[in-house]
């Protein structure tokens, strides 16, 4: 018998149908994802702006943060307006470039972000095991480098899986059961060997962002050192509050994606709706929190951000 023939089907148009099962939702559903992401472009929006503008923001940690900011509302434009589209307007039809340079973007800017925490927690090491040294080690020049480090590293990282993706052929069927494409949810469609796609999709990007998480460990290992033998109780609360901010960010980013990762590995028996809103967590709580975790417990962002919008600040 010979072997199926489906060089003549290839789909080039898919179907993104939202959240499984729940579609008379979506309208519902879509409020919470509008709100939040307006609150992460605002949001991230006034923080790079304000730390444009005010030169006492101009140090390490805060051109981190604009750095954090930035790549944040590239993670949230590249999924959440099409989500929307397909919950208010049914527009469901994706084009397979389209849903590769979707899935390209995604997880370009989470593996960019997770290299940029990586470099504010190595800032917030010096910052306190080296205060002196401070300025001299992060100079404009090397935060310069470490940036950009951080985009080629995840662009070397992330753009095999574009021809991973671009040399599987389609022919089972263009329906995607999600809000965005995502490489292994657009590979599983192939009707091909996905080995190496699953095997890159899981090791390679998931590697980089562990190296990440332990490295990040690390570095606060060494800071809790550090701060514990520092001589008076002042001191060291003050010591562990300049890290609050990035502990609270790091949580932020990395337990959705975890949530996630462990909701597809082993939780087969939980519904496909619960699967899509749980990978929706990751493009949209932390684009929206950080900006909030900062403003709150940054005292120059948050005076810098009430002046401007305060009637005295608009009159001068």
């Amino acid at each position: 018998m010979s072997a199926p023939n489906y060089s003549t089907v290839d789909y080039d148009m898919f179907a993104l149908i939202g959240v499984p099962g729940l579609k008379e939702l979506h309208l519902w559903i879509s409020i919470p994802f509008c709100l939040m992401y307006l609150v992460a472009v605002s949001g991230n929006g006034i923080l790079i702006w304000v730390v444009a503008v005010e030169r006492s923001l101009r140090e390490p940690k805060f051109l981190f943060l604009s750095m954090l900011a930035f790549w944040d509302l590239i993670l949230s434009t590249s999924t959440v307006p099409k989500a929307l589209s397909i919950f208010w307007f049914d527009d469901v039809v994706i084009s397979f470039g389209g849903c590769v340079t979707q899935l390209f973007f995604m997880h370009f800017a989470f593996v960019v972000e997770s290299g940029i925490l990586l470099a504010m927690a190595f800032d917030r090491f010096v910052a306190i095991c080296y205060p002196l040294r401070y300025t001299t080690i992060l100079s404009h020049s090397v935060i310069g480098k470490i940036g950009g480090a951080m985009v080629f590293r995840s662009f070397a990282t992330v753009f095999p899986i574009v021809f991973l993706v671009k040399r599987l052929p389609f022919c089972h069927t263009n329906i995607i059961a999600h809000t965005f494409c995502e490489h292994m949810a657009l590979a599983k469609l192939a009707c091909a060997d996905i080995t190496i796609n699953i095997w890159y999709g899981i090791s390679v990007p998931l590697l980089s962002v562990i190296l990440d998480m332990v490295t990040i460990v690390i570095s606060y290992g060494l800071i809790l050192q550090t701060v514990f033998r520092l001589p008076s109780h002042d001191a060291r609360m003050k010591a562990l509050s300049t890290c609050g901010s990035h502990v609270c960010v790091i949580l932020m980013f990395y337990l959705p994606g975890i949530f996630t990762v462990i909701a597809q590995r082993f939780g087969r028996k939980i519904p496909k709706h619960v699967h899509n809103l749980l990978a929706n967590l990751y493009v949209l709580v932390p684009p929206m929190m950080n900006p909030i975790i900062y403003g709150v417990k940054t005292k120059q962002i948050r005076e810098r951000v009430a002046l401007v919008f305060s009637p005295k600040g608009k009159c001068c």
